[in-house]
């Protein structure tokens, strides 16, 4: 008897955070030479956070942007991130600007 292939699985983890201090994360089985498009649609995050996908979703894996139609490789890491509120330089000014100021001597 033959034994039909079966198709090859891979398996990597979604990460979204969608607050500060709170990480969503799901571990998907998928199938040899899936994308980055088709691990944000299988983990159900789009859906569950009404995110869309498009160009203005920010998307990477193991930290570094990558375009939707990166074919992914077995135990990836695919992370989605939350845009910008404020511009970091801008935080820190903001933060200096409200310490009290130091006494000379």
């Amino acid at each position: 008897m033959v034994n039909a292939e079966a198709p090859r699985l891979m398996r990597v983890l979604v990460n979204y955070s969608p607050a500060p201090r709170v990480v969503d994360e799901i571990e998907l089985d998928l199938a040899s030479g899936a994308t980055l498009a088709d691990a944000l649609n299988a983990s159900g995050f789009l859906k569950r956070y009404g995110l869309t996908l498009d160009v203005s979703l920010h998307v990477g894996i193991w930290a570094k942007a990558k375009p939707l139609d990166t074919p992914l490789r077995d135990a990836d890491r695919v992370e989605i991130w939350r845009g910008l509120k404020v511009d970091p330089k801008e935080a820190r000014r903001q933060r200096y600007r409200k310490q009290p100021a130091k006494s000379q001597r």
